[in-house]
């Protein structure tokens, strides 16, 4: 092997022993446009490392997607969920924790979120917050150059390189302080990136994040006194997180770093994750941040899961709050959990957005946060998530005044005894009404629409929409359908009826939007998902080729 293929540990600084890079490279194609810039984040190195990701990953990751499907069959047949024999004396051991809290993360009493784009991420960072959840799931639409130029936004942002004029303005990360600790969240383990292909298959998405995240922000993280931070989506089974883990150790070792340096809180989102919170904790031990309540998927996967069940019909969105009881014993039992583990309990996000030319209506909505956080740290939640920064002084304000230490892992919960039957209680008091139909309807296309403009993020009604209340408009208007629901109005919700709302909506909104809107083709594919038949895993997977440029191979060797 001539010494021009081959890169040693002592040369890069990165792996240990031989290389053979034109072998590791062959069949590695990049089908989407790279420039000088984001060459810097995909080089030689770091394409290598993704593909040891993909070839030692992702038929793991596969077979734990069919395993879905398994459990999906199960339920459709009236089957419920229920706590895993198999894993009882996991959960039944008070003697295994979970990983202290690293460095940046002891406080996470505020976290912003949002997607990578640059002005984003100063904004960010420039917030009276503790964290940021650097966004490249749910609030972001995963074209090429929002996923390649995201990952080099927070690399610049990492080594303070990111100011930049827009116009006259200038957006510059403030000096005078500590910035927020910053958390990288992965697309979940369903979604590819089509743009990065391995032996002809495309790498999931979860890998592509995490690897150049990690390759290319590791060691300088921990240079600057914090390390690569993780937000895990979608996770249905602690065999997902195993996975994870999995990755965390080869990644560590991969570049010769501490085992137990990266942490990832996982997005207790899903109902099937509810039963297995303990689990998923003592797989990542080590690399355990926590878990966070993930309210909006979460009712949204409890639709899907028992979609065919007529016990689980919910009544309109604005009904299913946080005091519902099936909502209400997710998050005690979340903290519960979190705290008995010694870790995180992270509370849901306030997706309100300031409204500026309505004092009445603000102030109103600015009450429904401050009662939410309220809520949240008088439960024991260590921390909450905001969108917008104009929120963070709010959130701040009641955290502050009920939890004067860093956190409050201290609050035990130890009167709180949660069974399969509370998680799976459907006693959702409400109707639903053509109003609800309505607003999901103008939801669901509005997110849409704007997903597929290359927009993961849309301000509907003065709330920050993202793709997790998309998929509970969705599986509402499916599931209401399916099972003939009634009205407060006394019609059932059958086919002709959601799709005549459905068009009427897209009518609506296509007339009063900006011109060359997509909201034609945003209705040609809601309208598969709304009448009970179809339904597909999730809405993102179904639009995603319309956002996918696959465009000239550059084989990776060329890089």
């Amino acid at each position: 092997m001539s010494h021009s293929h081959t890169t040693t540990g002592r040369e890069s600084g990165r792996h240990t022993g031989p290389v053979n890079t034109e072998q590791v490279l062959k069949d590695v194609n990049i089908l989407g446009g790279l420039n000088d810039q984001t060459r810097k984040i995909l080089n030689k190195d770091a394409t290598i490392f993704l593909a040891v990701l993909h070839r030692t990953f992702n038929a793991t990751r596969k077979a734990l997607l069919q395993r879905r499907v398994v459990r999906q069959a199960e339920l459709d047949k009236g089957n419920l969920l229920d706590f895993l024999p198999e894993t009882k004396h996991v959960r039944e051991n008070d003697a295994w924790k979970g990983a202290p809290p690293a460095p940046g993360l002891v406080d996470r009493r505020i976290e912003i979120t949002g997607p990578t784009d640059r002005k984003m991420v100063v904004n960010a960072l420039n917030s009276d917050v503790w964290t940021y959840m650097a966004d490249f799931e749910d609030s972001n639409a995963p074209t090429w150059d929002n996923m390649i130029n995201g990952q080099l936004n927070l690399h610049d942002a990492i080594r303070r390189q990111v100011d930049f004029k827009q116009g006259e303005k200038e957006y510059k990360l403030r000096s005078d302080r500590v910035l927020p600790t910053l958390i990288a969240r992965a697309r979940g383990w369903h979604l590819e990136e089509k743009h990065f292909t391995v032996d002809g298959e495309p790498i999931s998405g979860s890998l592509f994040d995490f690897g150049l995240y990690f390759f290319n922000n590791a060691e300088e993280l921990v240079k600057r006194g914090t390390g690569p931070y993780y937000y895990l989506p979608k996770m249905e089974s602690h065999l997902e997180a195993r996975l994870w883990n999995d990755v965390f150790n080869l990644a560590q070792d991969y570049i010769g770093m501490r085992r137990g340096t990266i942490r990832g809180t996982v997005l207790i989102e899903t109902i099937p994750a509810a039963f297995e919170m303990d689990e998923i904790i003592y797989e990542l031990r080590d690399h355990s941040a926590g878990l966070n309540c993930g309210r909006w998927d979460y009712i949204f996967s409890v639709i899907k899961r028992f979609r065919q069940n007529p016990a689980f019909v919910l009544p309109d969105r604005s009904a299913v709050t946080m005091t519902s009881p099936f909502m209400d014993a997710y998050v005690k039992l979340l903290i519960k959990t979190c705290h008995r583990r010694g870790v995180h309990a992270m509370g849901g996000m306030a997706a309100q957005i300031p409204i500026k030319n309505d004092e009445a209506a603000n102030n109103k909505a600015m009450d429904g946060v401050r009662a939410d956080k309220l809520r949240e740290v008088q439960a024991g939640h260590d921390g909450t998530w905001v969108a917008h920064p104009a929120l963070a002084a709010i959130a701040a304000e009641i955290f502050n005044a009920h939890m004067p230490t860093p956190n409050q892992m201290f609050v035990r919960r130890e009167d709180v005894h949660i069974t399969s039957k509370d998680l799976l209680n459907m006693d959702v008091p409400g109707s639903i009404t053509e109003d609800g139909i309505r607003k999901n309807l103008n939801i669901g296309l509005g997110y849409m629409e704007g997903w597929l403009r290359g927009v993961g993020c849309v301000p509907i009604n003065y709330l920050m929409e993202d793709a997790a209340t998309a998929e509970v408009s969705r599986s509402q208007l499916w599931q209401w359908v399916r099972h003939g629901s009634p009205t407060a109005e006394g019609k059932t919700v059958d086919k002709a009826y959601a799709l005549k709302l459905l068009r009427e909506q897209a009518k609506e909104l296509e007339t009063n939007g900006p011109k060359g809107n997509k909201y034609q083709l945003a209705a040609k594919y809601f309208e598969t998902q709304v009448t009970g038949e179809e339904y597909a895993e999730f809405l993102t997977s179904l639009l995603y080729n319309e956002i996918t440029n696959v465009g000239e191979k550059t084989p990776a060797a060329k890089l």
